[in-house]
């Protein structure tokens, strides 16, 4: 074991040599930069683009951009990049994480890199955990962008789509995690390719990167949409259904199962519900409903291929005969089966996007990271991001006092001390910062003090507003702040006069948190650029830390020593039992963050064939080539299922292609049986396609050829936005009942893979038919217009537990004690993953 850590620790040496050599590059060049005018120094800007340009890569011009950024911030800011600062720099522009200290001014670290990377104008983006730092951010390093010659944007949540895209159009882009991942989903929703604001993603850096690509890692984002609620025509739907006949009204393939109304039965529909035109664009929807309640009545068997349990339609697995709860028909087939039992119909679901952090950060060209904590987590972001923990060395020594926790007996006993502590600290004027793993808890403390009469500030997420002053505040003489632990990230605490004589900021920690990261964060609020500072943690057997991890046997070991409530175990030995603890908590957290990133996986790679086929169609100027496609597809599925190489042609059922291609593609007489006897399966496919190009020449004739291809466009973006929200929504059912599976004995992520790629497959055909019957039986009308399938609105996680403005939504994943285990592994949750919790 001991042989592994120093392999890592000089591997970090290593780093850090390679890294100083280029640092003193950049030294060697102080002299010659300092020499340069404002307007020379600027001019190195233009220099390195044009260098850039021509082939110069940015490795090449690091050094001299570096000793650039240095200078102008020092004219600009006041501020002059320490040795360490520049290591760090080179250690982002390579994409890796720089582990520096709380204090250690990672923000104006960052302008290297993002200077350097923004010479290639392709855009950097600055990515901070709210939009208070990202504001701060691009107004005071603005300043020295600005000063080199760069743009600088700021994105944010209120900003209108025309300021979004001046905002990527600029140099650098600051702005959150949030907002710059919503941009991403609504940019694969735009009708039109101007309406997209990000350019494609190259490179980002991210301020305090373990919260957004570890702690936010599992919280998805969501864009959902306000579709009509179509439930009431289900009902009417289904009742129309029922009036029909079948061979006169509709055609019933028993093979494929196809279900399709003949002209009578259109003719039909339109009476019934009072139109002129069941194919015009604007009655897709009721034709997409009658078709399902078609399928729901006459393909679909109660028993057979579904079950009523509890009011709710279970599907019945074809070829296991087993029961597949959780599981959805897609395409509102559900429901129509719903309105047909007679059940109330659910109402369909209509995420319309979704990401998760891990997913959207890893589309990046580049990535690169900076944290105070991040080492703990090397291994999960090398595994899930390739990304390296670099711990940058700190500008001067640590000289904080870092004190072996001390464990109470019951929690009232703990926060006495804690009070007592305080009150003792402040009475000599030394700065109190207390730290809290609850808002619960920092409010109880709150109560204490009050109590005491000890003046104090209380900064959690319901005083969000109010942070930077009271983080400012937190270093002054006799000040006390209690904090939850997540708060005031990314805000230095300043120490104030006389402060250091006093023992520099106490940092008094109320509990451990199940991750020694935030720990960490917490104690290096104290002790920043070699100030004094102490850190002090009080911990109690009824904490819930160490309830989880057999703090009996110490309970009755204090109390066989007649220990009370004001005595405190200090001991070594209990803080390295706390920190197993923690190292098993993070164990499994990852474990379940990798295990989620694999289903989510699944996801991504439909996602990014479905979001670049759309691009594909808003950059295409003439889609006919690629309908064609679509059209011969359904040709030849419809061929392929009635005359099939492997039957003999004495079977094959010659009618059936027939009816379908009049209902889907043909005028009725376009073509008969006749037509196709005698002829191998490709020669009816090029047969029918045949007819089917004619037909389409004429409605080329009858339209411009602008309007065609608009007509095109509307056809096919429709198709694909509607069948895409489904799928996504068929996917998360899927998601949510598979783990069932492992009572089965089955691997739930390989059964999920293996059916979402049959989900994804059996959508890409539908997309297929529904352009192609569209494209050919819809009436054309002259002021066409791209429609949304549906209103979207970006659902935000929560903010620190803050309420944001928008409703939050954090999906994640609750599995019961004694439910089988998401990995797989057929034990149940409580003696696998979830052991110990």
């Amino acid at each position: 074991m001991i042989g592994i850590l120093n392999k890592v620790f000089d591997l970090n040496k290593r780093e850090l040599k390679r890294l100083e050599k280029l640092a003193d590059q950049v030294d060697a060049l102080a002299a010659e930069t300092e020499k340069l005018t404002d307007d020379q120094l600027r001019e190195k800007t233009e220099e390195f683009k044009e260098r850039y340009q021509k082939g110069e890569t940015l490795d090449d011009l690091l050094p001299e951009a570096f000793a650039v950024v240095r200078e102008g911030s020092r004219r600009v800011l006041g501020l002059y990049p320490y040795h360490v600062q520049l290591m760090g720099g080179v250690s982002l522009h390579e994409g890796n994480i720089s582990e520096m200290k709380t204090g250690e001014g990672k923000t104006l670290t960052a302008t290297m890199p993002v200077y350097l990377n923004a010479i290639s104008g392709k855009g950097v983006h600055v990515v901070t955990v709210n939009e208070y730092l990202a504001s701060r951010d691009a107004t005071e390093m603005g300043e020295l962008y600005q000063f080199l010659g760069l743009t600088v944007g700021l994105n944010l949540n209120s900003m209108t789509k025309e300021e979004k895209q001046e905002a990527y159009a600029q140099d650098i882009t600051y702005g959150t995690n949030n907002e710059f991942g919503f941009d991403y989903l609504r940019d694969n929703m735009v009708l039109y390719k101007e309406q997209k604001v990000q350019r494609p993603l190259f490179f980002a850096v991210i301020d305090e990167v373990d919260s957004i690509l570890i702690d936010e890692a599992r919280t998805p984002l969501i864009i959902s949409g306000t579709a009509e609620k179509s439930t009431t025509l289900y009902i009417q739907a289904n009742a129309f259904v029922r009036t029909l006949t079948k061979e006169q009204d509709y055609t019933y393939d028993e093979k494929t199962k196809g279900v399709m109304l003949t002209e009578q039965g259109i003719t039909k529909a339109e009476r019934a519900f009072g139109i002129d035109n069941l194919f015009d664009m604007s009655h897709v929807s009721l034709n997409h409903h009658i078709n399902q309640a078609l399928k729901a009545n006459v393909s679909m068997h109660l028993d057979v291929d579904y079950v009523v349990q509890e009011g709710e339609i279970i599907i019945v697995d074809q070829f296991t005969g087993r029961l597949m709860k959780g599981r959805r028909y897609s395409e509102g087939l559900h429901q129509a089966i719903e309105a047909k039992e007679g059940l109330d119909v659910q109402n369909e679901s209509m995420t319309m996007a979704t990401i998760t952090f891990q997913n959207y950060f890893r589309m990046y060209k580049k990535l690169s990271g900076m944290t105070g904590t991040a080492k703990t987590e090397e291994e999960e972001f090398r595994n899930i991001y390739n990304m390296n923990v670099i711990v940058i060395p700190t500008n001067m020594p640590i000289i904080r006092d870092d004190r072996p926790d001390l464990i109470y007996s019951s929690m009232d006993g703990k926060f006495r001390a804690v009070v007592e502590d305080i009150a003792e600290r402040n009475k000599n004027g030394q700065p109190v910062l207390v730290g809290t793993v609850a808002i619960e808890t920092s409010e109880l403390i709150s109560k204490y003090l009050t109590k005491k009469g000890i003046r104090h500030n209380v900064l959690n997420a319901k005083n969000h507003g109010r942070e930077a002053e009271i983080i400012a505040e937190a270093g002054q003489p006799g000040s006390v702040t209690i904090a939850t632990n997540m708060a005031g990230r990314g805000t230095d605490i300043k120490l104030g006069q006389g402060v250091t004589d006093v023992g520099g900021l106490a940092v008094i920690g109320t509990e451990r948190h199940e991750s020694r990261r935030i720990d960490n964060q917490l104690r290096g609020r104290s002790g920043r650029q070699g100030d004094p500072g102490v850190t002090q943690f009080y911990l109690s057997m009824e904490d819930e830390l160490m309830r989880r991890f057999g703090s009996d046997n110490m309970k009755s070991m204090m109390e066989r020593l007649g220990m009370d409530d004001t005595q405190p175990i200090q001991s070594k030995m209990v803080s390295k039992a706390v920190e197993s603890a923690q190292k098993r908590v993070e164990g499994n957290n990852f474990d379940a963050r990798k295990q989620l990133l694999q289903y989510d996986d699944v996801l991504r790679q439909q996602r990014e064939i479905i979001y670049k086929q759309r691009d594909e169609v808003l950059e295409s100027e003439n889609l006919r080539e690629i309908v064609e496609k679509m059209i011969i597809g359904t040709i030849g599925r419809n061929v392929d299922a009635h005359a099939s190489r492997n039957e003999d042609e004495e079977e094959w059922n010659l009618p059936a292609i027939v009816d379908f291609t009049h209902a889907t593609l043909l005028r009725e007489g376009d073509i008969n049986v006749d037509d196709l006897k005698g002829k191998d399966p490709e020669e009816i496919t090029d047969t029918i396609f045949a007819k089917v190009k004619e037909r389409y020449d004429e409605k080329e004739h009858v339209l411009s050829s602008e309007q065609m291809r608009e007509f095109e466009k509307v056809i096919v973006l429709r198709s694909v936005d509607s069948k895409w929200i489904d799928h996504i929504d068929t996917m998360d059912q899927l998601r949510d009942g598979i783990h069932l599976r492992a009572y089965g004995q089955t691997d739930p992520l390989r059964e999920y893979q293996h059916e979402g790629f049959a989900m994804f497959e059996s959508m890409i055909t539908s997309i297929e038919e529904e352009a192609s019957l569209y494209i050919m039986k819809a009436e054309i009308r002259n002021n066409l217009e791209r429609q949304e399938v549906a209103k979207g609105e970006a659902v935000n996680p929560k903010e620190d537990g803050e309420t944001v403005k928008k409703k939050p939504v954090v999906k994640k994943d609750t599995i019961g004690r004694n439910d089988p285990c998401s990995c797989g592994s057929g034990k149940k949750y409580k003696n696998c993953h979830g052991a110990g919790k």
